[in-house]
């Protein structure tokens, strides 16, 4: 059991915005999170925002915290705040650490009680946020504000977890203290693995047998570079390889999506073992996001014995050893990326190789070590 230096179970206060209301990695990684803590004893109690309807079972007790969906994003919500009534249920459980899993007005207040009650604030940082806005006109003008919020805020925490080197050195370079520790994600290697490959989820969706399907897993926003994703995927119909483009996910650009490649097949959001079964029945990965902070999909793309074609920018380029497990390509850079596609397309052998490299990589990222490594800090910040 892990214990305070109270003698009593160690107790975590988890504040974060995201955690059942939405299926997305920085949830997922959360919920993984504190059902390893539950089971090794620690007791955790979670403050986030709810819907009516929750995206999945989640682990853990949740304190709700009233919130609203954000007007251009409305699959996402915004926490007001932390209002009286769940400060003082904060305080009652009287955690040993506060861990603020984002930056906004939650995880602000959730700061400020760490100071007044001199209770370890620590944070993880799943989300890019500094780098989403130049995709939105109308908040590009505030990316110096948000490095500005972001230096203050990580600075204050006792430690910051952060998935890679890489993204540990983009914040120093913004500017920020050199309080980061590395936690990187793991993968679920039985559920995503190449054995799954499936002839009848092929056949079902119009593939032939000999026929190289190139994939996308995304939410389909704007931040995904999505548009650099048409771009190539139009490259290649246009080269005349033989394939077969599948687009997994959903969000607000879809329809933007679908009318720019009308030959792609649309499977809408996946997960599980139809998840699972849509990778491992595939052959190229690409994914040409520039604002990844670690790259949930490239990894569960890896360990389902896929090449893989990513923009050479944080995350992606912490999985992808350009060469050998797949292909790096300057970000934004449609023609760099239809060519290594298309090279990718025409050379089994390639994509034998990267396949299997990939797969071998993918089982070094384990969830019981990462997560083992979170409790070891826990404890040392507590004691």
């Amino acid at each position: 059991m892990a214990e305070s230096s109270a003698g009593r179970p160690l107790r975590v206060a988890l504040v974060t915005s995201s955690y059942n209301y939405i299926k997305d990695g920085v949830a997922l990684t959360l919920n993984r999170l504190v059902a390893f803590l539950e089971a090794r004893g620690v007791e955790v109690l979670v403050f986030a925002p709810t819907a009516p309807v929750p995206a999945f079972a989640h682990a853990g007790t949740i304190v709700p915290v009233p919130s609203v969906a954000l007007p251009a994003r409305p699959e996402y919500r915004l926490a007001l705040g932390m209002p009286a009534n769940v400060r003082a249920q904060l305080k009652a459980f009287a955690p040993d650490i506060i861990h603020i899993a984002v930056p906004d007005l939650l995880g602000m207040r959730a700061l400020k009680l760490a100071r007044q009650e001199g209770i370890p604030a620590v944070a993880t940082y799943h989300t890019r946020y500094e780098t989403y806005l130049k995709h939105y006109w109308y908040a590009a003008p505030f990316t110096g504000l948000m490095k500005a919020h972001l230096r203050r805020f990580y600075g204050a925490c006792r430690e910051v977890y952060v998935p890679s080197t890489d993204i540990a050195e983009s914040l120093k370079a913004d500017g920020c203290r050199d309080n980061f520790r590395i936690w990187p994600r793991g993968i679920d290697a039985a559920r995503f693995d190449p054995a799954k490959r499936s002839a009848e989820w092929r056949a079902r969706h119009g593939i032939g047998a000999d026929e190289v399907v190139v994939l996308h897993v995304s939410r389909l926003v704007r931040e995904k570079r999505i548009d650099v994703l048409a771009g190539m995927l139009n490259g290649l119909k246009e080269k005349g390889a033989p394939h077969k483009v599948v687009i997994v996910g959903d969000g607000p650009e879809r329809e933007t999506l679908q009318a720019a490649l009308p030959h792609a097949v649309f499977t809408g959001t996946l997960d599980g073992e139809t998840l699972a079964i849509a990778y491992a029945s595939s052959d190229i990965f690409v994914f040409p996001s520039e604002t990844e902070s670690f790259g949930n999909v490239t990894l569960e793309a890896m360990a389902s014995g896929l090449a893989c074609l990513c923009a050479d920018a944080s995350g992606s380029r912490s999985l992808v050893d350009d060469g050998i497990t797949g292909f790096l390509a300057p970000p934004g850079d449609v023609p760099a990326f239809t060519a290594l596609l298309d090279h990718l397309v025409c050379d089994s052998e390639l994509r034998r190789r990267m396949g299997e490299a990939a797969r071998a990589k993918s089982l070094t990222f384990r969830w019981d070590e990462t997560l083992a490594r979170m409790l070891g800090w826990y404890r040392a910040v507590a004691s």
